[in-house]
């Protein structure tokens, strides 16, 4: 099945539609037996997707966890409430006091804090590595690694890691390969194609795609599934049926949209390559973007989200830029139908085993579904802000 018929029909097996196009909202707490037979069947099925008590799902999570599971591969999905709750209970899922994990130094700034703070005070070390370390990393690993934590592109700067060349070392070690897989939306990279165990998403981004919804997932092989499944339960994870029949909405348009966002963002990141003002496009599809070879030889295709450095920039400047935007508005996000423009001023700040090599402001960008034109005459205008404050 071509993956533009999946997004159409993924999740819709007829024990969750019940003859109607959609699957419906259900919504329970208490799941309440006729007899003790049936209650037995359901206690020792409860992990397989049968009725058993709310917080291990109804139809309406069994069906979303099924489109997921479709899309990206795998054996099964566990869902979350958040994208960093995805992430966190992923993670605790397989590590224990005493053990150490290797982090992406390009890890999205929570999941940083959570290694800094959480893993710490439980006994847990993170190393961090740089994102274009590929098969050298086997020089981190020790005896107590139990998992690589990768993200690609990185959150921010863009680098595309070597997935294959590090899961297929880890493996080597019997490491568990986590990928935060948010930019491709599971769509533009195939994580279990590459080596990947557990493909994490903040499905808040492009699989809701409206900005209305808080929501993660997890998705992992067989040889992890269970595992990921019960002690994620365990930790009281589980989500709103209203936000996963949102989900499942999104999911119908995702191809679309995504590839209206991709050519959006092109079209942008093409006219700011041509500004004095830029100093380099960190878009993967870019030459200028570390990583640029991998994405071309593992990626099937991009989105919205991009970044590029100014040539010069302080932060009157660039408040300037920011404060008189007009589609673009400020925001922790991306993924929705609109344009975002955040500014980071000290990228720099964010690494620990690596180095920034720009000192000028970095603008990260999430190209949404407006006109282009309209898109680049803002930031035309934002540009002419900037310069006013720097040349005064």
């Amino acid at each position: 099945m071509k993956k533009e018929t999946k997004f159409v029909n993924a999740g819709r097996q007829s024990k969750w539609t019940r003859g109607v196009v959609n699957p419906p909202v259900e919504r329970a707490s208490t799941v309440v037996f006729d007899s003790v037979k049936q209650m037995k069947h359901a206690t020792v099925n409860r992990g397989n997707q049968v009725l058993f008590y709310g917080r291990r799902g109804t139809s309406t999570s069994f069906a979303f966890s099924d489109a997921m599971t479709e899309l990206e591969g795998g054996a099964g999905c566990a869902i979350y409430p958040s994208g960093t709750a995805a992430i966190t209970n992923a993670i605790l899922s397989f590590v224990k006091t005493g053990d150490h994990i290797l982090m992406v130094d390009t890890a999205y700034e929570p999941t940083r804090d959570f290694c800094d703070k959480i893993l710490k005070n439980i006994g847990v070390e993170t190393t961090y590595y740089d994102p274009l370390i590929g098969a050298d990393i086997e020089s981190l690993i020790q005896k107590n690694t139990s998992v690589i934590f990768l993200e690609s592109p990185g959150s921010i700067t863009m680098e595309v890691q070597d997935v294959p060349a590090i899961a297929k070392v880890a493996h080597q070690h019997n490491c568990i390969v986590m990928l935060d897989n948010t930019w491709s939306a599971g769509v533009n990279f195939q994580p279990f194609d590459f080596g990947v165990d557990i493909s994490i998403q903040a499905a808040t981004k492009y699989i809701v795609g409206h900005s209305d919804v808080m929501l993660g997932t997890a998705i992992a092989t067989e040889e992890h599934w269970e595992q990921l499944r019960e002690n994620s339960y365990l930790m009281g994870q589980c989500t709103s049926p209203d936000d996963l029949y949102l989900a499942m909405r999104g999911i119908r348009t995702l191809g679309v949209r995504l590839k209206q966002h991709q050519d959006n963002a092109l079209k942008v990141a093409n006219w700011l390559a041509t500004r004095d003002e830029v100093d380099v496009i960190l878009h993967p599809a870019f030459e200028s973007c570390p990583g640029h070879e991998v994405f071309k030889r593992d990626f099937t295709g991009g989105n919205g989200l991009f970044s590029f450095v100014l040539t010069r920039g302080n932060q009157a400047s660039v408040n300037a830029l920011l404060d008189g935007m007009h589609h673009f508005k400020m925001g922790y996000s991306w993924g929705g139908f609109e344009s975002l423009i955040l500014a980071n001023t000290n990228v720099g700040r964010l690494r620990t085993a690596t180095q920034w090599p720009y000192e000028q402001p970095l603008i990260r960008l999430h190209i949404g579904l407006e006109n282009v034109d309209d898109l680049i005459d803002d930031l035309s205008q934002g540009f002419a802000r900037l310069n006013a404050v720097l040349d005064a």
